[in-house]
């Protein structure tokens, strides 16, 4: 252990005498004084590690001793020690910011335990998560042999993110590296679950989980028709389980969570269909053939997901729903800077739905500019980026707002995305649809190990550009990468952020129910 250096200011320092002995066997090395002036001056003269500061000294107080520490080197660790047992004392101390607060008399292993707290903190933890994961790791292995139910690879994946974000507050390369391993076998054992199972959750009698198209009525109706809070539904495009996972601790500042229900976003996984299907409550195909004023195809020109408000619509008129309810699209700063002026004047509301696109712009930055293409490197980068945003966003503005105003929040969003690695040829037509992650047209030549193919659109509830048109979807971490002109278009597009096709970052993402504090 690299030699610990302590600064010990106490006015009754003699007494102190075995506990710096103490210590000193311990190999830490003590550099002790009796009043707030020589603290300081020593301050000025050493770099020390830690200081453990005495409140009750003559002259200058250890509060006003704090103060000028903290003042030259704000990093510091303070441990303050005191006689006194006031509040008023205890709160001024932590409200500058203090690393522990001991009361007389202290025991050598109280000392001890405060140093390793605040300086061995990092390491103490790396060691300790390391080896839970090493214990957890043959755990998770053996749950992905047999895991066979939509439930339980939910319940797998939120173990995995759990452990990434466990993992990546440490410096242990290896354990990460083999999280990452665990990640990439678990995507391959799912997409042969969802090649086996995916078409079955259309059958009438099947079981099934919550997909987008039942979403609304079978998760949002419910808190609907309770009557007993207006709700606040946001929708934020393109947002991952592990991506929620980072900022939770900032909305449970205001609202409880009460209920959290991952669910499956349909394929493709892809906001013109999985977006659509939550507002409309219908799959595409039905979408096609009920409301073709609303609904374009891949190849037609024009936006996607112009009609989400008059889906929203029409299925609350089918659900024989009648509220008093909004739909705000927020593509920008400025628009959610607007809509957060505007927010108290929607207080009459039983239901304000916003779709906030700010992550889904994210991914699409990551692709077209080089900066963004170094602050979001990895998912590491990619959620710390998230939660930068969020802590920063109008979003969060509204949400306090609506948490002020008692609104019930419920929170989600429409499909994940994944970081693509590997290029998978494919030949297509000029009428081929250009997504990287799935493809639909005729005449289609891929490669058969890395895509699922479904030759009949109908069967996924699907609708067709012509009638041989067929359907793949990229598994694992492809990206479906044309022949023509191949090296410039794997260059440009790998280890960037991607969406439509099988992978557990993009069909499982979050459901959240939540009460205002």
């Amino acid at each position: 252990m690299t030699e610990i250096k302590i600064l010990w200011v106490d006015d009754e320092i003699d007494l102190l005498k075995p506990h710096i002995l103490f210590l000193e066997k311990k190999n830490y090395k003590v550099t002790t004084c009796n009043n707030g002036q020589d603290a300081i001056d020593l301050f000025e003269e050493e770099n020390f590690d830690v200081v453990f500061l005495d409140e009750n000294m003559p002259g200058l107080s250890g509060l006003e001793t704090l103060a000028e520490i903290k003042e030259k080197k704000s990093s510091i660790p303070v441990i303050m020690i005191t006689k006194s047992e006031e509040e008023y004392i205890m709160e001024e101390a932590i409200g500058s910011k203090i690393a522990d607060y001991l009361i007389k008399p202290v025991n050598p292993n109280q000392i001890l335990l405060s140093l390793k707290k605040n300086l061995d903190h990092s390491r103490l933890i790396s060691e300790k998560t390391t080896l839970d994961y090493q214990k957890e790791f043959r755990k998770i292995a053996m749950d992905m042999a047999m895991v066979n139910s939509y439930e339980e690879w939910v319940e797998l994946y939120k173990k995995l993110v759990f452990w990434e974000i466990e993992l990546e507050n440490i410096n242990d390369q290896s354990m990460i590296e083999i999280l990452e391993s665990q990640k990439v076998e678990a995507n391959s054992q799912f997409a042969k679950f969802i090649e086996r199972n995916y078409e079955d959750w259309f059958d009438p009698k099947g079981d099934k989980p919550v997909l987008s198209h039942t979403l609304f009525k079978e998760l949002v109706v419910p808190e609907i028709k309770k009557k007993d809070k207006p709700i606040l539904f946001v929708v934020i495009d393109n947002l991952r389980y592990d991506q929620w996972k980072v900022f939770e601790g900032i909305v449970n500042n205001y609202y409880k969570l009460e209920k959290e229900t991952p669910y499956y976003a349909i394929l493709p996984t892809a906001t013109q269909y999985a977006r659509n299907a939550i507002f409309s409550g219908l799959m595409p195909l039905e979408m096609e053939k009920q409301y073709p004023q609303y609904w374009k195809n891949d190849v037609e020109d024009g936006g996607k997901n112009l009609y989400e408000a008059e889906f929203l619509t029409e299925q609350l008129k089918r659900l024989r729903i009648d509220i008093k309810q909004e739909y705000h699209k927020i593509t920008s700063y400025a628009g959610g800077k607007k809509l957060v002026e505007n927010f108290k004047s929607m207080k009459n509301n039983d239901l304000i739905t916003i779709v906030y696109n700010f992550v889904d712009m994210l991914s699409h930055a990551k692709t077209e500019m080089e900066v963004v293409k170094e602050l979001a490197s990895n998912d590491k980068a990619y959620r710390s980026l998230t939660l930068s945003w969020f802590r920063n966003s109008p979003l969060l503005e509204i949400i306090q707002q609506a948490q002020q105003m008692g609104f019930k929040l419920i929170l989600t969003t429409d499909h994940g995305t994944i970081n693509v690695k590997n290029p998978s040829k494919v030949i297509g037509d000029r009428n081929t649809s250009l997504n990287l992650r799935y493809k639909t047209g005729r005449s289609l030549t891929y490669e058969e190990r890395d895509v699922y193919a479904v030759k009949d659109p109908k069967k996924l509830h699907l609708p067709a550009i012509n009638m041989s048109s067929s359907y793949i979807f990229a598994k694992n971490d492809h990206f479906l990468a044309y022949v023509n002109n191949y090296n410039h278009y794997v260059s440009y597009y790998r280890n960037t952020y991607q969406h439509g096709g099988i992978s557990l970052e993009e069909m499982i993402v979050p459901f959240l129910v939540f009460n205002p504090k």
